[in-house]
């Protein structure tokens, strides 16, 4: 899994088995150590954050913080998924 950035002691990942067909962009989020179903927040096209689930129970006001920092980055995220599924599936 891919780490992108740490926020404090919270990780933001790409989870590297994504589905086929390939899902939009979107992070992972978890405290300590990545996992399949942690914290998933989609990247709008308008560059804007939209919460897909909570599963790693992030507690409200620390979520809107790290939303708020990974769409300030979503330039950043969006070229770093970009070449790191592409790269992906040009060697699979």
């Amino acid at each position: 899994m891919p780490q992108i950035f740490k926020i404090g002691s919270y990780l933001v990942y790409f989870w590297s088995n994504e589905n086929e067909p390939l899902e939009p962009i979107h992070v992972h989020v978890s405290e300590g150590v990545p996992y399949e179903n942690a914290t998933k927040i989609w990247l709008t096209q308008s560059g804007r954050c939209l919460l897909c689930h909570n599963n790693s129970h992030i507690p409200n006001k620390k979520l809107r913080d790290i939303m708020d920092i990974i769409a300030a980055r979503h330039s950043d995220i969006e070229n770093k998924w970009l070449m790191y599924f592409k790269k992906i599936r040009y060697y699979c």
